[in-house]
């Protein structure tokens, strides 16, 4: 397994702004990974059906600074995510040994890591490695625009997590707008309608005032 960390080191995940980095690790069992805060609180949140089924989920609860160890004994794949981020994609994966267990049967459902064996071959993948799904900068954000990638199998389209969703976030916030000016309008005219009459009443305007800011409303309300 080129670059893979044995358990006589302490390899480091840096943990910011909606990444891990490296995204994919691979260890050797008996390894101690530290997850250091970079900025943010976030967490380091094992899936419970995403780890070998002989390992307890691991889960560092929601910290802002210092960092989160966790020692990997079990051979397998270990996929994880931030508590606080994880609509936005912010997951990550750990190899130990070899690829294994429930996390190879089906896709991470949040967010993307890279292959299992790409992670065995290179030792740690970061952010902005190919098929990584994340941007070249290493951080995943969820108003990045979709970017086109190269693989075996010809040119893709790679749209970060959170993307549609904040794109429908803003289609549907403009037609609740809208809707709120088109029903918002008649009570407006009506109002001006009245306060123009009230004015008259009380001889604030004259006759000729009155018609022509009377023919102005008409003319708006066209």
């Amino acid at each position: 397994m080129s670059g893979t960390v044995t358990a006589r080191e302490t390899p480091t995940v840096s943990v910011g702004n909606n990444y891990f980095d490296p995204v994919g690790l691979a260890v050797e069992p008996g390894t101690t990974v530290r997850f250091e805060i970079d900025a943010g609180s976030h967490s380091v949140t094992a899936y419970e059906n995403r780890v070998p089924s002989d390992t307890t989920p691991f889960d560092s609860g929601t910290i802002s600074e210092g960092a989160f160890e966790y020692t990997f004994d079990t051979p397998g794949t270990y996929d994880y995510y931030c508590l606080p981020h994880k609509s936005m994609g912010m997951t990550g994966r750990i190899v130990v040994s070899e690829p294994g267990g429930p996390a190879e049967a089906t896709p991470i459902p949040d967010g993307d890591v890279p292959e299992s064996d790409a992670i065995v071959t290179q030792g740690r993948v970061s952010g902005g490695s190919e098929g990584s799904g994340m941007g070249g900068d290493g951080h995943m954000g969820e108003s990045q625009p979709p970017m086109m990638t190269r693989d075996s199998h010809g040119w893709r389209m790679l749209v970060p997590a959170g993307f549609f969703t904040t794109a429908l976030g803003v289609v549907g916030g403009l037609g609740y707008w809208l809707s709120r000016q088109h029903s918002r309008k008649p009570a407006e005219e009506d109002h001006a309608r009245a306060s123009l009459k009230r004015e008259y009443a009380r001889g604030d305007i004259d006759d000729e005032e009155f018609e022509s800011q009377l023919e102005q409303l008409s003319t708006d309300e066209q």
